[in-house]
């Protein structure tokens, strides 16, 4: 049934997303707490979202009627609450005044960069401090902080602010971030009805709070809350957080361990030293999350995990263990051995097969975009009339028989968008320094990897993930980085740091879940046009936060070590590459070339075979940091679902799988809990992992 979200709803999202921009980098970059954003299921949003939930049904017991809010209003103000989250710190902020001032002040410590790497830097890009100045100035208060600034009021702050010399740094980032903001905005619409209605998509992080709408919509809270096996889950995992809260704060208090180190069990040396480092993890929301995931992919997540553990002890036992120095100067940050380059290739198999599966949905998105162009000419013709064509029917003809909630997809605007904006790209590039094969290159890889990796979250129920290989390793190792030339290169590094590095908050995997939350909704435009100005805002209020919070604090007494050592180590890595250009890597080629013969022998198995039980993502986060906190989690949620479903069918699994929603609920009531004690406590226990 379609839904209408009224205004209230939208406001409510926009105003608390506003809080959380503000809040979210003050609580983590200057409270050291416990992140209320974080990963693709974050906390803050949810925690809040949750209590909404139990507000609406109150007050629905209260009038007798309807609640305050409907569950598809809940969602959608869940949706902004991530949004402006997401973007507010991990997701854009986190890293983007140091990325913009680190060659400035670190250029004097020994890294030569005054000479190397500030003659290459696009000036619209940098703060005006190549000659000193108040441009080298306004880059030591970033990591200095004012004197006197943690006594000032926060008016002062802003009255203090160089804006003089951030204003055009900050124009020219922020017209950047929008262009790739559009640009997924456009990957969404285009691809949103391919995923939800074709595939049917399971979207496991979506489940929980879905079924939280429902039973809100049926007017059923007190029994979905009354619920024995939801009692029993919210139940124990508070319990077991409680306890190692306490534990935190008074160590004397005994604590559940969460963590057991199974290295100890395997050689270091011989075929099993894959699995010397390996870690098995205990989060029940994550565990949860797996058994609401299609038992197919969490069974492929663990076991191409614990394969490529055993590929590794293979090479070394047959005397095939490459080095690390093999791969050269690479960026991703989980880049370590050569064998991980089967990601690259697998990565453009997966691409390539996600087109395929829309073959015909994008073909009638084709005709969408053409379908005004025939319009024209015809009106133009001899016969003066567009409706005579040989397709029968127009456009809005065809939208009419489509059920109310497609019609928004049934639109030239996406393909027409998708080309306007990656021309926008292309055109960046090209200006900023970038040879135009790399300039049209460059962001075809980045949207490429995070496309692929959007369908590994939103398919698989990953909250959180990470990229094995950077979108410039595949590049550089396949072409050398000759062929970015000198400034290109450092432009590549850099907008790649900015927003396609780092994938644990990337809102292209939430525009898609908000793709299926309004697939029932009836004003669809006004929904997704408050996304797209939440968008703006978003930028333009965590940019501000986070440039007001360093003029106060400084970079150099907040939470910001990741943030300034992993930038340190991009530009450390492109002036590397500018003293000793990279040649194609004859090994990204080779194990790139197995990935993508494995891929597609993989792609085969699971589309022809009907008992074929490997699905191709598992592969595809075998080598990930992410993985390596999660596999277990994910053994524990397959085996619980195997198990179900093979002793009890379908009615044993309706029934348990609430004792995974309050494993879910328990997880992030405690994770709300424990971030409000470490807002005043300045330290907190983390409930999730960082």
């Amino acid at each position: 049934m379609n839904q209408v979200v009224r205004p209230r709803a939208l406001v409510l999202g926009f105003v608390l997303g506003l809080v959380l921009c503000v809040l979210t980098p003050y609580n983590s970059a200057y409270l050291h707490n416990p992140p209320l954003g974080g990963g693709h299921f974050p906390l803050a949003p949810f925690f809040i979202a949750a209590w909404l939930f139990v507000f609406s049904a109150f007050t629905g017991w209260v009038r007798k009627g309807a609640g305050l809010l409907s569950g598809l209003e809940i969602l959608t103000a869940w949706v902004l609450m991530v949004i402006f989250s997401g973007i507010s710190y991990a997701g854009l902020a986190q890293t983007f005044f140091v990325n913009i001032t680190a060659p400035f002040y670190f250029a004097e410590d020994g890294f030569r960069w005054a000479e190397a790497l500030q003659p290459l830097l696009p000036r619209a890009w940098y703060p005006d401090a190549h000659d000193g100045g108040a441009g080298m100035e306004a880059v030591r208060t970033i990591y200095d902080g004012l004197d006197g600034g943690w006594e000032m009021s926060w008016v002062e702050v802003f009255g203090r602010i160089h804006w003089d010399v951030w204003i055009g740094p900050l124009l020219a980032w922020g017209a950047f971030v929008l262009l790739c903001f559009f640009v997924m905005y456009c990957l969404m619409a285009l691809l949103s009805k391919q995923w939800v209605v074709n595939e049917r998509i399971n979207f496991p992080l979506l489940r929980v709070p879905q079924l939280m709408g429902e039973a809100l919509d049926n007017r059923g809270m007190g029994t979905f809350f009354r619920d024995r096996f939801l009692l029993v889950g919210l139940c124990s995992a508070a319990s077991l957080h409680l306890l190692n809260g306490l534990h935190f704060y008074y160590p004397h208090v005994p604590e559940i361990p969460t963590l057991i180190l199974a290295g100890s069990y395997f050689p270091k040396y011989g075929l099993f030293s894959g699995y010397y480092n390996l870690r098995m993890y205990i989060f029940p929301a994550f565990i949860a999350f797996a058994f609401l995931a299609p038992r197919q992919i969490s069974f492929s997540f663990w076991f191409f995990y614990l394969l490529a553990g055993l590929v590794t002890g293979i090479l070394y036992v047959s005397g095939m263990q490459i080095p690390q120095a093999a791969l050269g100067v690479t960026f991703g940050a989980d880049f370590a051995r050569p064998e991980e380059a089967q990601i690259i290739g697998a990565y453009l198999i997966f691409f390539l097969f996600i087109l395929w599966l829309a073959r015909t949905h994008l073909w009638c998105q084709i005709r969408e975009m053409i379908q005004p162009l025939r319009f024209w000419t015809q009106k133009a013709g001899p016969q003066g009339q567009a409706g005579a064509t040989d397709e029968g029917i127009c456009a809005a003809d065809r939208d009419r028989e489509r059920p109310r909630h497609e019609a928004w997809e049934a639109s030239p605007w996406p393909g027409w968008g998708l080309l306007l904006g990656g021309a926008c790209l292309v055109w960046w590039c090209r200006f900023f320094g970038l040879p135009m094969i790399a300039a049209v290159l460059v962001p075809m890889a980045f949207f490429l990897v995070l496309i692929v990796a959007s369908r590994i979250i939103v398919q698989g129920g990953l909250p959180l993930f990470t990229v094995t290989a950077a979108p410039s390793d595949g590049l550089i190792g396949t072409f050398g980085s000759g062929f970015l030339g000198h400034v290109g290169l450092l432009a590549t590094a850099v907008m790649q740091k900015l927003l396609f590095l780092n994938l644990r908050e990337s809102l292209l995997p939430t525009l898609f879940h908000s793709a299926k939350i309004s697939e029932n909704v009836r004003n669809h435009r006004l929904w997704f046009g408050v996304i797209a100005g939440a968008l703006m805002v978003a930028v333009a209020l965590s940019f501000v936060t986070m440039l007001a919070l360093s003029y106060k604090y400084g970079v150099r007494d907040m939470n910001m070590d990741w943030a300034t050592s992993s930038t340190i180590a991009t530009y450390e890595n492109v002036q590397r590459l500018l003293d000793v250009p990279a040649e194609p890597n004859t090994w990204v080629l080779a194990f790139g070339g197995v990935g993508a013969l494995v891929m597609l022998f993989l792609v085969f198995m699971y589309y022809r075979v009907t008992w074929w039980t490997l699905h191709p993502i598992g592969y595809l986060t075998a080598y990930t940091s992410g993985m390596q906190m999660l596999w277990f989690c994910f053994f524990l949620g397959w085996l619980c679902n195997h198990l179900c479903l093979r002793y009890g069918g379908t009615g044993l699994f309706n029934k348990v799988r609430f004792l995974f929603v309050g494993l879910v609920l328990g997880d992030f009531l405690m994770g709300g809990i424990w971030a409000l004690v470490g807002m005043f406590a300045r330290s907190g226990y983390n409930v999730f992992p960082l």
